[in-house]
């Protein structure tokens, strides 16, 4: 009988051998891009970069990262556009307005060029282009977790220093945190921009007309580290409440200076990762997860800032 296992091994063997090779060589000339909306100035997205690049080292294959450089969307269709037009084995992109987007990408799936959608938009916005998952944070959620948090610590006023305006996921944020504290959005949202300046001034000018403001959130680097800038400038630094989406070098350092209470960590670093992963194993084996991946929220302390302090802005 024993002879008999071997006999089979052996032949199954034989049989497995051949395919092993043409998955290899499947393997050669794959290439994954990712298009995100990001301008050229905004550093959170470094990591990013840093996860796609791994994961295009690990899994063997070609990655490659476009955005339009101002942030402009109807730019970045046009990179979808390219993207797709170039023949990828897959594009991984940022859904940040559905309406600009959504044609380009529906365009890229009906050529044939499989998409994951990472980072913003929805699942079911996804599901809608024909995408094979999502990857990311449901920003309204988190947004609405955060405000359920400050609500719990005492907050019942906000100033919201939206630096993506254009971005629908960024008012979600601010949306989803109204919500949780249980109060009305309002004139509680400012547009800041994006150069730094603009932001610290814009940040002092609310809060100097409307002293009785009990937090502040900001929604990333972008917004954040200017805002601790105005803090420090106004004497409210560690005196009025501050809670931020995203991480960073200056973002950690304001946690552990005890300027500002917690950050969400929506992990970047998975949203890069995952999807060159999930869609290179998807090409090769067949084999896809059955739910989209929900990458954060998850709230950063000054209690866990031990590996997020020493990979932030790299891998955190």
């Amino acid at each position: 009988m024993k002879s008999l296992f071997k006999s089979v091994a052996l032949a199954t063997a034989m049989v497995a051998a051949p395919l092993l090779v043409a998955t290899t060589a499947s393997a050669e000339g794959e290439k994954y891009i990712l298009v995100s909306h990001a301008p050229d100035s905004d550093s959170w997205w470094n990591t990013i970069k840093n996860g796609i690049a791994l994961a295009g080292e690990q899994m063997g294959v070609e990655v490659e990262y476009r955005n339009p450089p101002t942030g402009d969307l109807a730019d970045m269709a046009r990179i979808i556009d390219q993207a797709a037009a170039s023949g990828p084995n897959g594009i991984i992109t940022t859904l940040a307005d559905f309406d600009v987007l959504s044609g380009p990408i529906m365009d890229a799936v009906a050529s044939g060029v499989d998409v994951i959608i990472m980072n913003s938009g929805t699942p079911d916005q996804a599901r809608e282009v024909g995408a094979l998952m999502y990857v990311g944070q449901p920003e309204y959620d988190a947004g609405y977790a955060a405000g359920l948090r400050a609500k719990g610590d005492g907050v019942a006023s906000f100033l919201c220093v939206n630096h993506y305006i254009s971005s629908p996921s960024s008012t979600e944020r601010c949306q989803g945190f109204a919500d949780g504290l249980g109060v009305d959005l309002g004139n509680q949202m400012i547009d800041s921009g994006q150069d730094p300046a603009e932001v610290k001034n814009r940040v002092l000018a609310y809060l100097s007309a409307n002293p009785d403001t009990d937090a502040v959130l900001t929604l990333g680097p972008t917004s954040a580290d200017p805002t601790l800038l105005a803090l420090a400038e106004n004497g409210l630094a560690g005196d009025i409440y501050f809670g931020t989406f995203d991480l960073g070098t200056d973002i950690v350092q304001g946690i552990k200076d005890g300027v500002i209470n917690w950050g969400i960590d929506q992990q970047p670093f998975l949203q890069a990762y995952l999807p060159v992963v999930v869609m290179t194993n998807y090409h090769r084996y067949g084999v896809l997860p059955g739910n989209n991946i929900n990458s954060g929220p998850g709230f950063v302390t000054a209690d866990g800032l031990t590996k997020v302090e020493e990979f932030a802005g790299q891998y955190r």
